[in-house]
């Protein structure tokens, strides 16, 4: 019997539930959408509440979810507004510290089940680093279940003291036909670029500090000497944009800014490496999108990145502009090489879970926490 259709035999109404957004970084809110999408399509019923710009960026309510716009501010009238909602939600999902911290103070003096999802490792020093061991604290105390993307956020909230703390990879949505568009194939996607002949790497990522875009820049600066030069497409907005953006014209750097862009599958398609330089997510979307689509990746050795990965990447060491600029010249002069890597990526990708596989998974927690205890 499904989770859902236990709820039915209990003679209960339709499961309501509340999934709270803040930010959202992409795979936190990619991931929201799925989990919106299959959790409707198997009888639950969804609001997510997120900031307009999220929803207008991934369409929750596209996929059948009820949005309610809620700031990600943690003042009083944003708490108040998120309380509101989940007034009559049988069940709360938090994704992300800062929006588990809201629905906490949303739900105080309620006994509402709150499931909270680490996504990232939220990363701070000094005073701020206490701050957030404090914030840390207090949401996975209050927490009925803390859900964390890798072993290592387990790890993390079990130390925060998390009373339940579990496992539960998030999938990434793919492209029902690929990632190579049949009206934009890779030759066509090449041609709009100007990169016929050249070596075409791609990086994506918010124009944020702690990205790795400055290795990047650094690591470009060497690429020039090669022939053909390569050329690097950075896709992503941020307020590092303008800085970056002085650097490339005055260094004369292979690099071009590209802003958002809703086609990043259909550059990924026709790039020749996807690189990683710094990560603020425990599992990288570029890196799983990468594999998925068989692009050889160059990935800094950080967080969740080895565990998501395995061998089916070229790994250095984080911040070392030297160890990832070789790994790229000698990938870009290595053709055998790249095509290891892209059937080792198939075989990596294959052992991650379905977008059906984490809806069942969450499905299955939100069972065990609102099922109807027998009297005793």
């Amino acid at each position: 019997m499904s989770p859902v259709s236990s709820h039915v035999s209990h003679g209960q109404s339709t499961l309501r539930t509340v999934q709270v957004l803040g930010g959202g970084s992409a795979g936190s809110s990619a991931h929201v959408r799925s989990l919106a999408a299959g959790l409707v399509a198997r009888g639950v019923r969804v609001t997510v509440c997120a900031p307009a710009e999220a929803d207008r960026a991934y369409s929750f309510t596209g996929v059948g979810a009820q949005h309610v716009h809620v700031p990600r501010s943690s003042d009083p009238v944003s708490v108040a507004a998120l309380r509101t909602v989940c007034a009559d939600a049988d069940l709360v999902h938090a994704h992300g510290l800062h929006a588990s911290f809201r629905a906490v103070l949303a739900l105080s003096g309620r006994s509402t089940p709150l499931v909270v999802t680490w996504h990232n490792h939220a990363h701070a020093e000094g005073a701020r680093a206490h701050l957030l061991r404090l914030l840390e604290r207090r949401v996975v105390r209050a927490a009925t279940v803390v859900l964390g993307t890798t072993s290592e956020l387990v790890d993390r909230a079990r130390g925060r003291g998390a009373r339940d703390a579990r496992l539960a990879a998030v999938a990434v949505p793919r492209p029902a036909a690929g990632y190579e568009h049949p009206d934009r194939p890779r030759a066509k996607v090449r041609a709009e670029l100007g990169v016929t002949d050249r070596p075409l790497l791609i990086a994506v990522a918010s124009l944020d500090p702690g990205r790795g875009h400055e290795l990047l820049l650094d690591a470009a600066r060497a690429w020039r000497l090669l022939e053909p030069v390569p050329l690097l497409l950075v896709a992503g907005e941020g307020p590092l944009r303008a800085e970056l953006q002085r650097r490339i014209e005055d260094e004369e750097l292979p690099v071009r800014l590209l802003g958002r862009r809703d086609d990043v599958g259909e550059l990924l398609a026709a790039s020749d490496l996807a690189l990683l330089p710094g990560c603020g997510e425990a599992r990288s979307v570029l890196a799983q999108e990468a594999l998925h689509a068989r692009v050889p990746l160059v990935a800094a050795r950080t967080g969740g990145i080895p565990e998501l990965v395995g061998d089916a990447a070229e790994l250095v060491p984080d911040q070392d502009v030297e160890a990832f600029t070789g790994a790229v010249i000698r990938l870009l002069d290595d053709p055998e090489r790249r095509e290891a890597l892209r059937d080792l990526g198939t075989r990596q990708a294959a052992s991650w879970p379905s977008e059906d596989d984490t809806v069942a998974q969450v499905l299955s927690v939100y069972d065990e926490l609102t099922r109807p205890r027998p009297l005793t």
